[in-house]
């Protein structure tokens, strides 16, 4: 028994190896999409999401505006951005949160929660 429980503690570290900070440029969704994601929700403006290339679905991430200093807390729900040297697509909600949305784009610090 203590070795099954060991065996899956390594295997959970294993997944969870890897950097919990990373820093780049975000943009978010504008008022033309209304799709799906690529988990399969319905995208809505009003709640927290963002796209990550990467990221499992489900992974909350706290993501902060250094130059107003402002964080919000989202949940990854979809895949992307697909804009070179960008790192999230972020919700409108989340966007406004971070006080972004007159310029389009803003460089963020996440943190993996």
């Amino acid at each position: 028994m203590a070795a099954l429980t060991l065996a899956c503690t390594i295997a959970s570290a294993g997944a969870q190896a890897g950097p919990k900070n990373f820093s780049g440029v975000a943009s978010y969704y504008g008022n033309h999409y209304h799709g799906r994601t690529a988990r399969g929700d319905r995208y809505d403006p009003g709640k927290l999401t963002a796209a990550h290339k990467t990221l499992p679905f489900g992974t909350r991430l706290r993501v902060t505006n250094p130059s107003n200093h402002r964080s919000v807390t989202v949940v990854v729900n979809d895949r992307g951005p697909f804009v070179k040297g960008r790192v999230l697509d972020l919700s409108m909600a989340a966007a406004k949160a971070l006080n972004m949305t007159a310029r389009g784009v803003a460089r963020v610090q996440a943190t993996i929660e």
